[in-house]
């Protein structure tokens, strides 16, 4: 195939539709390769929550227990010293689900560095075919 500047048109579209064709299988392979960090970042995630939810209960339980107990000492009834105990763990537990939550939402997921990619490359090929 001639690439000097006496190539015929044919072969200019047939290299234009090559170097497209390359440039979409790469930014694919680019895609795949990011989506599958993203993921592998995610069940990271996922598996630090559970284990935190597990370890944190447990010691919750021990932790609360002794609060009501320390605040009957100090001449609170029962009832309300676990109740007051109660409502501050599920406020925490409430803050605590927020955050695991919003840090696996899909926008934290997406990947980014291929769609900016993609951008680049479109403008590049918009730029090339208004310069041509």
């Amino acid at each position: 195939m001639n690439s000097g500047p006496d190539a015929s048109t044919p072969e200019l579209i047939s290299r234009a539709v090559s170097q497209t064709s390359s440039l979409i299988r790469d930014e694919v392979l680019l895609a795949r390769a990011e989506i599958s960090e993203r993921a592998a970042h995610a069940v990271t995630a996922v598996g630090v929550l559970v284990g935190a939810v597990v370890i944190g209960l447990v010691a919750l339980n021990v932790l609360a227990a002794a609060l009501v107990v320390a605040l009957t000492k100090l001449g609170l009834p029962g009832i309300w010293a676990a109740l007051m105990v109660g409502v501050s763990l599920a406020v925490l537990s409430f803050l605590l689900i927020q955050k695991g939550t919003n840090d696996l939402k899909a926008s934290n997921l997406a990947p980014s560095r291929t769609l900016n990619s993609v951008k680049k490359d479109a403008q590049a090929v918009k730029d090339a075919a208004n310069g041509a």
